[in-house]
């Protein structure tokens, strides 16, 4: 099942603590507070993930866990955010932030004066080639990541405030207040009602 495997996702304090890449950080990794899933440090770490996973395509896992451990934030979910960059949308979200820092970063001007390309013309080489892609490819990857990341920390701040609140209504909401068994504590200690006749009867 999908949840089974998003479970999976998620790593333990062992399987990061063993990781060669994340050893040295030794006793820092297993500290209770960055296991918490709190609302404030869920938000910062998936927002950390998010930012790396989309930032760059390589070391994500150990730059989101050095850096949840600096912000405090929480590891779990900082380490499973990264992988919103897999094989299946690696492609599409590198080409829509390539397409996105070109559109940036285009000089028009520049691009006017340039003379055409005649078939004489040298090919540009292979590294005035990634110059050309690399540097729009990390505007538009920049952008993408923290704008991602802004809108993922924004995103859990106002969903988990909806969950607690909605966590706190009474289970019939058509009680009004001081109704109910709450409001009457003869009827919830189960002890019979006496009306002000009844006990000057009795007296």
């Amino acid at each position: 099942m999908l949840l089974d495997r998003l479970t999976r996702l998620v790593p333990t304090r062992e399987r990061l603590a063993s990781n060669r890449w994340l050893r040295w950080l030794g006793p820092l990794l297993l500290d209770p507070q960055l296991w918490r899933w709190s609302r404030a440090g869920v938000a910062r770490g998936v927002s950390i993930g998010v930012f790396f996973g989309f930032l760059i395509p390589v070391a994500q896992i150990p730059l989101a866990v050095v850096t949840a451990i600096a912000l405090r934030a929480c590891v779990p979910a900082a380490v499973t955010s990264t992988f919103v960059t897999n094989p299946v949308t690696f492609a599409p979200v590198y080409y829509a932030a390539y397409r996105l820092g070109l559109w940036i970063t285009a000089d028009p001007a520049a691009a006017a004066e340039q003379p055409a390309a005649g078939a004489s013309a040298a090919e540009p080489g292979l590294w005035q080639s990634l110059g050309d892609i690399g540097w729009p490819l990390f505007v538009g990857l920049t952008i993408t990541a923290t704008a991602a990341a802004l809108c993922c920390h924004l995103t859990i701040h106002l969903a988990w405030r909806w969950l607690e609140r909605r966590r706190r209504r009474p289970d019939a909401p058509g009680d009004e207040p001081g109704t109910g068994a709450a409001a009457s504590p003869h009827a919830a200690s189960g002890e019979p009602m006496t009306t002000a006749a009844e006990r000057q009867r009795h007296a």
